[in-house]
């Protein structure tokens, strides 16, 4: 049998294939010099001093409680057990017909409800946002406002005594006191039914697909924050560096439980940090990074690197990578966008795939930078996240899901 080397191996479990030899996987950790500080380093986002996570639910009762056919169970989950040491919890609606489930609730829209719930805080954290920017020297500060699509996940019930439950009558007060996780993975048959169902009828008119790898990098002299490069692939199978960008910061998030849909909700104002004056040391440094890498399809994340070659200057090491294929659509007020990723970090060993879809809701951070800001129209917006998913009737989590 031909010698095949222990980056291409196929294992039964993907999350095992590493883009780097496994011997030296212990070198390539200790090589990264990463300050014990970094207690978030393993997350592709990072949280602003004044960060705001709230959470609520859409399809309580009129007295404000959750109905008596909500319940939180279990679910059998692998990935996730073994990273949390526990079975996540999950919000299922028992009643099975649509019309029981539409019945309630049908003087107030989703977006009011939402809107009521999310004005202050994101006025509030926008403000200080902008006081944040005023003076960034070389970076320039971009917030965004999201509304992704997913399924929430409770973690903690080991400490609530909830473990044996296999189904627990909810109760507000129970479900704050658990750790969120919204796991963006989402079937095929609902990004299917969004593309050519929902696409072609609400005046969104397609700008542009794009095939991007992002390698991201410590960086020592930055032990709170990760450097990430974006790259297209030329036709010579080499990488160009075309923007470089510090991590994500989230600035408020706000988790919204739809318990008469199969998917949650998450809207969340965070920002990027995009580095345009960097010296000719940084630029060598990374140039130098992005030059070694071999593109590899077999492999995950598609990018592998030479041996000694995933470091540069003493101050870079590669943490992870990133393959994805983004297809975007814009209107006059959001960007739907959709995305195919695949990536490996080499912290933890671990691949992911993910199939995820999302808002980018752009003319509302607009008006309320330009002081023009008279009041939230999600209308369309969400009216497709919250109801044109009602012919999904059951989530199907992968092997493998991206925790956002």
């Amino acid at each position: 049998m031909a010698y095949i080397p222990p980056h291409k191996r196929q294992f039964k479990d993907v999350r095992r294939a590493s883009p780097i030899p496994e011997t030296l996987l212990p070198q390539f950790q200790r090589n990264m010099n990463l300050r014990a500080s970094t207690c978030l380093k393993n997350q592709s986002s990072f949280l602003a001093d004044h960060a705001v996570y709230k959470w609520f639910s859409i399809g309580l009762d009129d007295d404000g409680q959750f109905p008596p056919y909500i319940h939180l169970e279990p679910i059998s989950y692998e990935y996730i057990e073994r990273k949390h040491g526990e079975k996540p919890l999950v919000l299922v609606n028992t009643i099975e017909t649509e019309n029981s489930k539409m019945e309630r609730n049908c003087c107030r829209s989703p977006w009011e409800i939402i809107a009521e719930n999310v004005q202050q805080e994101l006025l509030s954290a926008l403000e200080i946002l902008r006081n944040e920017t005023d003076d960034q020297g070389s970076q320039k500060v971009k917030p965004t406002l999201v509304a992704r699509l997913g399924k929430l996940a409770f973690h903690g019930s080991h400490y609530m005594g909830l473990q044996r439950v296999n189904k627990i009558q909810v109760e507000e007060a129970i479900v704050r006191k658990l750790y969120r996780s919204l796991y963006t993975d989402i079937p095929s048959s609902y990004m299917e039914n969004i593309i050519d169902g929902v696409v072609p009828t609400i005046g969104v008119d397609f700008e542009e697909e794009k095939d991007v790898y992002t390698v991201k990098l410590s960086d020592n002299t930055r032990p709170d924050a990760h450097v990430l490069c974006k790259c297209i692939v030329l036709e010579n199978k080499k990488l160009r560096l075309y923007k470089v960008e510090l991590n994500q910061v989230r600035h408020l998030v706000i988790d919204i439980s739809c318990l008469d849909k199969n998917l949650d909700l998450r809207l969340m104002l965070c920002s990027r940090r995009i580095l345009t004056a960097l010296t000719d040391y940084e630029m060598n440094s990374l140039g130098d990074l992005i030059n070694s890498a071999v593109v590899d399809s077999d492999i995950k994340g598609g990018l592998r690197w030479p041996l000694r070659k995933a470091f540069s200057g003493g101050r870079y090491s590669v943490i992870g990578v990133w393959h994805t294929i983004t297809k975007a659509y814009r209107s006059s007020s959001f960007r739907l966008k959709t995305r195919d990723g695949d990536g490996y970090n080499f912290m933890t060993g671990t691949g992911e795939t993910t199939r995820e879809i999302y808002l980018k809701l752009n003319r509302i951070v607009s008006e309320i930078q330009a002081s023009s800001f008279t009041g939230f129209d999600f209308s369309l917006s969400l009216l497709m996240f919250l109801y044109l998913n009602r012919d999904l009737k059951v989530i199907q989590f992968p092997k493998c899901s991206r925790t956002a």
